[in-house]
């Protein structure tokens, strides 16, 4: 009886550990998105935080239930963004123009190691992610 008692324990220690961890990660995610809503006033935000602050796991599922598409689309696009941020950023290292991958693709459909429509595919990808 008493190892199936500190089995529960265990447990329940487990659940609450995973309940801590979910509550931070989602008032995390909450903060990060009330100051990424450029629609929401600054009064608006405030309110939030302080429910946020006394109300912490409730606060955070009616916001995410009141709020989810805004938060959907907010964070889609930030992750468009960093994408294309990223995208220019490793372009700008890799310092290659159009003209030369296009020069490369040329040589690998010359060579026979791509066919036309993969180079059409190629040249369409990198005039489009030079635009």
């Amino acid at each position: 009886m008493e190892f199936f008692d500190y089995m529960w324990e265990v447990m329940g220690w487990f659940f609450w550990a995973f309940v801590f961890v979910a509550t931070i990660f989602t008032l995390i995610m909450v903060f990060t998105d009330l100051f990424r809503d450029k629609d929401l006033n600054g009064w608006a935000k405030a309110v939030w935080i302080l429910f946020l602050v006394f109300i912490p796991l409730l606060t955070s599922l009616v916001y995410l239930i009141a709020r989810h598409k805004g938060v959907e689309e907010r964070a889609a696009s930030e992750f468009q963004r960093q994408k294309e941020a990223q995208d220019q950023y490793i372009r700008d290292v890799a310092n290659v123009s159009v003209a030369d991958e296009i020069t490369k693709a040329k040589g690998l459909l010359d060579s026979g190691a791509i066919t036309q429509q993969e180079f059409d595919q190629l040249k369409g990808r990198t005039l489009q992610g030079a635009s």
